[in-house]
């Protein structure tokens, strides 16, 4: 098992994000924890990337992917020259979740669709009374798709209870505040009147997503879980942290250094 300390991952992502000269650094911040979590401790990943018997992690928030790949790293799955040579020509891992790349189970460059086909894999695996899960994490912001919350309606229908779904509310979206570009609300009531069992927690306080998502794996309800999972855009560099225009911001020399610096390493 590799490390997947939280740590660890920011600064795999900031080395593809400053190697890749790309953007997108606070919103792979915001899900590192969960990742981190899930990945190390929940996650049956199998023998290989294509292993019928494995869960199923499923980003929906497909500009995320950093967090991802670094975790599939971690996994041996992703080589370090992956990493060095993010987003660069001939590199086979792009900006955005795309299901070419093993590990990654779909392509959601375009936002609200992955959970429609996080939804579609549980029935699948009901069908087939396999006792695997499937988790899915999307953002908030492209919650404002009236897809997602068909897919909600649907797996409770369904009462998919093998489904997990993580939202990420860092109450950012790429051109503002979620709350002044399309006001959710309260996502946990909605949630659960939607009828699903859920929890909300500190999205980066790794013994809260533990304790939750082991309360999940033994729940006898027959309904599907979410986690509320309140973030912070930028977690873990001062200077990110709340600042969206980051959202769309390259690393420069200066500004690499020093996110490293703050996580305590300069190698």
């Amino acid at each position: 098992m590799g490390n997947f300390s939280p740590r660890n991952l920011r600064k795999t992502v900031l080395k593809m994000a400053y190697s890749g000269s790309t953007v997108h650094v606070p919103c792979a911040f915001s899900i590192v924890e969960i990742c981190s979590v899930i990945y190390s401790r929940f996650l049956n990943t199998g023998n290989a990337t294509n292993d019928p018997t494995r869960d199923y992690f499923v980003l929906s928030k497909g500009h995320g992917v950093m967090s991802v790949y670094a975790c599939l790293k971690e996994l041996g799955w992703l080589s370090e020259s992956d990493i060095e040579n993010y987003f660069k020509d001939g590199s086979k891992l792009k900006g955005l979740s795309d299901c070419h790349v093993k590990g990654l189970e779909v392509t959601s460059g375009s936002l609200g669709h992955g959970l429609s086909v996080a939804v579609g894999i549980a029935l699948g695996l009901k069908f087939r009374k396999t006792n695997q899960k499937v988790y899915c994490l999307v953002g908030d912001g492209e919650s404002n798709e009236g897809a997602v919350w068909e897919a909600l309606l649907f797996a409770a229908h369904w009462k998919l209870n093998n489904l997990i779904v993580i939202f990420d509310c860092n109450g950012f979206q790429a051109m503002g505040e979620t709350k002044e570009i399309m006001n959710l609300g309260s996502m946990s009531e909605k949630l659960r009147a939607f009828n699903f069992e859920t929890e909300e927690i500190d999205g980066h306080n790794e013994k809260q997503i533990t304790l939750t998502l082991e309360k999940f794996m033994g729940s006898k309800t027959d309904q599907p879980k979410a986690i509320v999972a309140n973030t912070v855009k930028g977690k873990g560099i001062s200077f990110m942290e709340g600042q969206n225009y980051w959202h769309y911001t390259r690393l420069n020399t200066d500004t690499y250094t020093a996110a490293l610096k703050e996580l305590g390493d300069l190698s």
